[in-house]
């Protein structure tokens, strides 16, 4: 019961400080064409031809920035979607085999020939087959799922769905839940469906962790205790360079 009244507090505190910030930034526009990185960043400075509702950065989320697009213009995004978590939960199924088509020390061909081999039995659609085929020419397949994810970020925006991510030190009951949900969508505005990823860790000791977007709310008892060990090293640091200057000063 103590566990689930600090979460509450916790929850209470939250909700008082997502209700007086600002409203969350609009996000940026990113253009691209085609899969490659430099490609995508030509885009960007050529011409406005197309968007993605959010901006994510590095190779990675250049690279499904990329996807994105292509996806959307062939009217694809949720069969695209489809095939490469399917892809992806694959590799983890058949490690060995997809290791084998990350592995830049095999040659670029055998590693295309190979990708186009698993599409063509999957029946993947174009766009899927040929984004494959440029991560492997290009030595990324390795990167696959941490592309994969940035993807489903843009796809959520897409349908307007916000993922918020909580982790406290046991599953948030219900109530709580639902509370937190209610909060995030007033200030999300109509139009947004709020998803709520529930995580648990221990050695945050207790309180709340909300991620959303680009902001982080961290209301753990571990974040408060660094926080005050950090004050009381400071005041030491005070007290002992006050001392220091005491006895330099003394007759």
């Amino acid at each position: 019961m103590a566990t689930v009244s600090r979460i509450r507090s916790s929850l209470s505190v939250f909700n008082k400080i997502l209700r007086s910030n600002s409203q969350l930034s609009p996000p940026h526009p990113q253009l691209s064409k085609g899969f490659s990185t430099s490609s995508v960043q030509k885009e960007q400075k050529v011409k406005q031809e197309a968007y993605v509702p959010l901006a994510l950065f590095g190779g990675s989320g250049n690279y499904a920035s990329a996807l994105y697009i292509a996806a959307v213009k062939t009217n694809a995004l949720e069969k695209v979607e489809s095939e490469i978590l399917d892809l992806v939960e694959a590799s983890k199924k058949a490690d060995t085999y997809f290791q084998f088509t990350k592995d830049l020390s095999v040659p670029a061909e055998t590693r295309v020939k190979a990708i186009n081999e698993i599409c063509t039995q999957a029946k993947f659609s174009d766009v899927t087959k040929h984004f494959l085929v440029v991560l492997a020419e290009n030595g990324r397949l390795r990167n696959l799922d941490t592309i994969a994810k940035r993807f489903v970020e843009l796809t959520m925006a897409h349908k307007g769905e916000v993922k918020v991510t909580v982790t406290s030190v046991i599953p948030l009951p219900p109530e709580e839940e639902r509370e937190l949900k209610e909060t995030l969508q007033e200030t999300l505005g109509q139009g947004k469906k709020v998803k709520v990823e529930q995580k648990v860790d221990p050695s945050i000791l207790g309180g709340l962790v909300v991620e959303f977007g680009q902001k982080v709310f961290d209301m753990s008892i571990k974040s408060r205790a660094r926080q005050m060990e950090r004050q009381d090293d400071l005041a030491l640091a005070y007290n002992l360079e006050r001392d220091s200057a005491g006895c330099s000063t003394a007759p």
